[in-house]
């Protein structure tokens, strides 16, 4: 079986994050898409749906990283900008539909992009955790 580049893998937002994930707070925003020819920038496009890519940043709260970096970026392709749930700092979020695609780096190291539908409250016990 051959893989394309860009080929994105469906995992669970458990997976990614087992300890969750805090909102890095006014981190949410469009993606811009640069035209080198025309030097303009326009929002980007999501290649696989079509939808328009915000990108947020967060905290992984695994204490397992020790002293590793634990701020990532996670793009969400939705056709309007998502919404945090109660908007607080650092609050606590969840990721639906989240894909990994994985590339080599510019340094030669495997890295890999983060994406998502939409976010949320995270749900605990099956119901919606307080703001």
């Amino acid at each position: 079986m051959a893989l394309r580049g860009g080929t994105r893998f469906a995992v669970r937002f458990e997976d990614v994050f087992p300890a969750g994930c805090a909102l890095v707070p006014e981190s949410l925003g469009e993606v811009e898409d640069y035209d080198e020819k025309t030097g303009r920038r326009s929002p980007a496009k999501d290649k696989v749906t079509g939808q328009r890519v915000w990108q947020v940043r967060v905290m992984d709260l695994d204490p397992e990283l020790g002293k590793r970096s634990r701020e990532t970026t996670v793009k969400i392709s939705a056709d309007y900008q998502p919404v945090p749930p109660s908007g607080a700092p650092f609050e606590a979020v969840e990721f639906d539909g989240m894909t990994v695609t994985p590339y080599v780096a510019n340094n030669g190291r495997m890295a890999y992009s983060l994406r998502a539908t939409g976010l949320r409250a995270p749900v605990v016990g099956g119901k919606k955790a307080a703001a």
